[in-house]
């Protein structure tokens, strides 16, 4: 498994900046604009609205994240 060092937060400009410290969106301040693209993408699949629920989605995630032998 491949390992990114974490830029530090200090650099990463204001607006860019999201109130979440998970690994996998502080991973993307090597690239400071993806971390609210990713974040917003996140937030809209996972609480915006459709047919099912927070918790199938989440199951959903769960079952991807398994099939692909990610430890995350």
């Amino acid at each position: 498994m491949a390992f990114i060092d974490y830029p530090d937060p200090a650099g990463i400009p204001e607006e860019d900046r999201v109130a979440d410290d998970d690994n996998i969106i502080r991973i993307h301040g090597v690239h400071p604009r993806v971390i609210r693209l990713h974040h917003d993408l996140y937030r809209a699949l996972m609480y915006g609205p459709g047919p099912l629920s927070r918790i199938q989605r989440e199951m959903i995630a769960v079952t991807v994240s398994g099939l692909n032998a990610c430890r995350y």
